[in-house]
């Protein structure tokens, strides 16, 4: 057996996914010698950004029509997400410094789905006074609601107004302000982000501390509380894996792991590919590199790439916006999300607008699933359907040494799979990742 690269390392990192790419940069700036893998050509893994001519090969669609445009012109993102602009990815980008990397620019509105329409999530108390989406009397109990969690701060007892959030529920707190089950629904989904209802019935602290950086995102930017990277999200795997490779960290592309090797005890060892093998203390990996057994299926995600020939209607002319459908406005458990970027984020050729729908599957019919989403769209020239199969590990790698990330989630921003990467790099390391850094500090054109 030969010696794959250089034969020894402390890591192996398998696929070049974002979580992936966090993970070695992290590692490699601490002193460790790194080698990450991935069977495809290009980095990103699922959450790469593709030309024209990828992504029709991709989907087996054919040659892209000529009248789309340029193939340069084009970063199509196989899992599209928005980043939280005072949220916890953006505390990462910081921390490493990628940010250097990288240029953003904030996306133009966030909207929500009631009734029929297509509303704009209010997020100041102004802005709330304005919103078609409550009557009077609410506006004001939802005035009173947004000032309380604006002051709210868990390590001050005087602005928590008597009430206990680590024990009231986020329902209580929402009755306690008078506000309606509707009002209810629109802030958990559109603002704190939520994905079902499960929330309402736990202590409120987590939602309320959810809400805050919402609203100190939107406070920041003014339009919306998003940010997305010109040339599409395949930028930040690069920019980890840059700042990995800066350490002296090895790549290698186009290079699949045939075998994982364990040891008598059942820990992970090292990996082989061909008649190659290369050793380490740990491997880390997303769960399509690993064994069936060391991995659980946690359901099923429809995904439709849209091109369209003109804005989404019904939302000015904005090329860049979320729009979160609820899951009970449209008969589901599951909300459905909605997003648009165009040549403004250089993702597409002018005149060209990507319309991306995602939701969680509950049925077997993919195209069923999208319809609401679909439907606010107006007309499609080209669409792509991928239905994935979700992942999460079964344990947590301490006994086999085998440190294994969740698939990203149906939603369209990273807070949860954030989540997900600070429990992987606290698994790896035994540490938690140092969050303290202010979001505020980013320096780039927005």
């Amino acid at each position: 057996m030969e010696p794959l690269a250089d034969g020894e390392y402390d890591a192996i990192i398998m696929g070049t996914g974002l979580k992936e790419c966090v993970i070695s940069g992290l590692l490699s700036v601490q002193g460790m010698r790194v080698l990450q893998m991935d069977r495809n050509s290009y980095y990103g893994a699922d959450c790469a950004s593709l030309n024209l001519t990828n992504l029709y090969k991709k989907f087996n669609a054919g040659e892209p029509p000529e009248n789309l445009g340029a193939n340069r012109d084009f970063n199509v993102d196989l899992i599209p997400k928005f980043i939280m602009a005072c949220g916890n990815l953006t505390k990462m980008l910081l921390h490493t410094k990628v940010t250097r990397y990288l240029e953003f620019k904030s996306i133009e509105g966030s909207y929500v789905y009631k009734g029929g329409k297509i509303l704009k999530v209010p997020a100041t108390p102004e802005e709330g006074l304005k919103s078609p989406l409550m009557g009077l009397f609410e506006k004001r109990r939802f005035r009173s609601f947004l000032l309380y969690v604006d002051q709210y701060d868990e390590t001050k007892p005087e602005t928590h107004k008597g009430k206990d959030l680590t024990v009231m529920t986020m329902r209580e707190l929402y009755v306690s302000f008078g506000l309606q089950p509707d009002t209810h629904q629109f802030i958990s989904h559109a603002m704190c982000l939520e994905l079902d209802d499960v929330h309402l019935d736990q202590p409120a602290l987590a939602t309320v501390n959810v809400l805050q950086t919402y609203c100190y995102s939107l406070a920041r930017y003014g339009t919306s509380p998003y940010i997305y990277p010109v040339y599409g999200l395949g930028g930040l795997p690069e920019g980890f894996s840059r700042l990995c490779a800066i350490h002296g960290g090895t790549f290698m592309l186009n290079r699949d792991v045939d075998e994982i090797v364990y040891n008598d005890k059942g820990e992970a060892i090292g990996v082989k590919s061909g008649n190659e093998m290369a050793r380490a203390k740990f491997v880390v990996g997303d769960p399509s590199y690993f064994p069936k057994e060391k991995v659980r299926a946690t359901g099923q995600i429809v995904r439709c790439i849209c091109f369209l020939n003109h804005p989404i209607p019904n939302i000015g002319d904005s090329e860049s916006v979320q729009i979160i459908i609820p899951g009970p406005q449209v008969n589901r458990k599951n909300d459905i999300f909605v997003c648009s970027i165009a040549s403004s984020h250089s993702v597409s050729a002018r005149g060209v607008y990507i319309a991306i729908v995602s939701t969680k599957m509950e049925g077997n019919d993919a195209d069923k699933e999208v319809i609401p989403g679909l439907a606010l769209l107006g007309h499609i020239m080209q669409r792509f359907t991928s239905v994935a199969t979700t992942y999460e590990p079964v344990s947590d790698g301490s006994s086999d040494k085998c440190y294994i990330s969740s698939s990203f989630d149906a939603s369209s921003h990273f807070e949860a799979d954030v989540n997900d990467l600070l429990s992987l790099y606290k698994r790896v390391s035994g540490k938690d990742l140092d969050m303290t850094i202010n979001a505020d500090s980013v320096e780039a054109d927005y």
